[in-house]
């Protein structure tokens, strides 16, 4: 039996096994270049001491895996043999992916230097202002870029769809009106997003403020493009609207340094002995773990007819700091009024008059 090899010349591989056979390639030679890339670049940033380029690695490995396979799928597409369905459906994709990615590796980056600010400023020192200041600028700024970057790539992504680009020509003449109607409609989260933006620059509250708001005390845990998250001093989480910040009062303890002033005051007898109780508070003061060494003072601050108001103060380095002070100083001197100087306590005088005394009116009157 002779075998005609003339009839092997005439079979052929299917079009769609290669085009799959070359797109799986080019995604395994993707995958392997970015694995040997990002183990190099790992194995060079664990020998730095700085922590920054750990995280930019840690943010940046799975959007550039990405990007390496749509490169490779790039380069690839002069090899394959589609039909015309199938290159219209390659260009969609293309003009589908291609932005998603750049917009992702965008963003990625901005991640990564919101990450570096907060790394390289550290807010649990004790003088943390410029700190405070960067860290709360670049996370508003940061969010802001980001959501510029997602509605860009995402119109960029609409505009690759024929049928959609041409609607948005179309749509272009009534966006006026439009805008107008959804602006009336969301007039509230504009003007916060809008005081969001102002609340980077101004910068009434920082991350790790200490503040004085709705009559409670807490300090600044977040701070969005829209509301603000303080920490309360019972762990609870009060949300309040950035335009919140710019429109009414509240106070700031930490607005130019985390130092303050506590004060602690005591009703007393006007009898008191203020100068031994001078030098009792400054031996409570002296003692006191709280006490940051700038300052302390024992003044008689005011004077009723039974008792005379008498104030301490004590500088501590920030505000938990301060309060805990605060209460060492009441407590310290409370006992020692209590234990030495019982003479100290406020009381009440009432002046008994006798019997001749009240007459002495009543005669005079008749004389």
């Amino acid at each position: 039996m002779n075998f005609d090899w003339s009839e092997v010349s005439r079979w052929e591989v299917p079009a769609a096994i290669t085009n799959l056979a070359i797109v799986a390639a080019a995604i395994m030679v993707a995958l392997l270049f970015h694995a040997v890339m990002h183990a190099i670049a790992t194995r060079i940033a664990v020998r730095t001491p700085d922590s920054m380029d750990d995280a930019a690695l840690a943010l940046s490995r799975r959007p550039l895996r990405w990007i390496a396979v749509a490169i490779a799928l790039a380069a690839t597409r002069r090899f394959l043999e589609l039909p015309k369905w199938g290159n219209e459906l390659w260009q969609l994709a293309a003009g589908l992916i291609v932005p998603g990615l750049i917009g992702w590796l965008l963003i990625t980056i901005v991640r990564v230097y919101v990450r570096a600010v907060e790394i390289h400023y550290d807010i649990s020192v004790a003088d943390n202002l410029r700190a405070r200041r960067r860290r709360t600028r670049a996370a508003i700024l940061g969010r802001i870029v980001v959501i510029g970057i997602g509605v860009l790539t995402i119109a960029l992504m609409l505009l690759s769809i024929p049928s959609i680009r041409s609607i948005g020509i179309t749509l272009m003449a009534s966006a006026g009106l439009a805008g107008l109607a959804v602006g009336a409609a969301a007039q509230p989260a504009l003007k916060n997003l809008i005081a969001g933006v102002q609340l980077a620059f101004t910068e009434p509250v920082r991350i790790d403020d200490v503040l004085i708001i709705e009559g409670e005390w807490g300090r600044v845990e977040e701070i969005r493009l829209t509301y603000v998250v303080v920490a309360l001093w019972d762990e609870r989480r009060l949300i309040v609207p950035v335009s919140r910040f710019l429109e009414m009062p509240f106070q700031n303890w930490t607005r130019n340094t985390s130092q303050l002033l506590g004060s602690a005051f005591f009703w007393l007898d006007p009898t008191t002995d203020v100068a031994r109780l001078r030098a009792k508070y400054e031996e409570v003061v002296r003692a006191s773990p709280h006490w940051d060494g700038r300052g302390f003072a024992l003044q008689v601050t005011d004077t009723k007819p039974d008792a005379i108001e008498v104030r301490v103060l004590a500088t501590a380095k920030d505000a938990p700091t301060a309060f805990d002070l605060r209460c060492d100083m009441r407590e310290k001197m409370l006992a020692f009024i209590r234990d030495e100087m019982p003479e100290a306590l406020p009381r009440r005088r009432i002046i008994a008059e006798d019997a001749t005394t009240r007459s002495e009116p009543a005669e005079a009157a008749e004389l």
